[in-house]
């Protein structure tokens, strides 16, 4: 089991907690109340800071019901947050943008996480032949 050192910038939230056998994911929630216009961009605070265990970035993503409760998107589809994003001060946020008019509230879920090892060290060996049975070249399925 893992210990991450968390700072709340607001009261206003439910504490984030692990719900074992349900999720290895975990629900982020707007720290403030937001206002947005069709096509408008903002960030929204989600009212933490962590420090992550060396080794480990944490990946953001909206949750599944974000789009069709809120009407946004997350612009960056995938937020990764290294370890280095540490400090006192370094809130997270989640980039998002409006297809419609829409109002977040403090406290709503609008997106989610999981801490993910880095990945490691690769090297890449250039070869003209690959060994494994060909899937068609197209996709996963091969077809077009």
């Amino acid at each position: 089991m893992e210990h991450i050192k968390i700072k709340y910038f607001t009261d206003k939230i439910q504490k984030l907690t692990y719900i074992e056998g349900k999720s290895d994911w975990i629900d982020l929630r707007a720290a403030q109340d937001m206002v947005l216009k069709k096509g408008e961009f903002k960030l929204i605070p989600l009212g933490v800071a962590m420090e992550l265990p060396a080794g480990y970035e944490a990946h953001v993503v909206p949750r599944s019901s974000t789009f069709k409760n809120f009407g946004i998107i997350q612009t960056n589809h995938q937020g990764v947050i290294d370890a280095s994003y540490c400090g006192d001060n370094d809130q997270w946020f989640m980039p998002a943008y409006a297809v419609r008019d829409t109002e977040i509230h403090v406290n709503d879920r609008i997106c989610q996480f999981r801490i993910m090892e880095n990945q490691p060290e690769i090297i890449f060996d250039e070869v003209a032949k690959l060994d494994a049975k060909d899937r068609g070249g197209h996709g996963s399925t091969g077809k077009q």
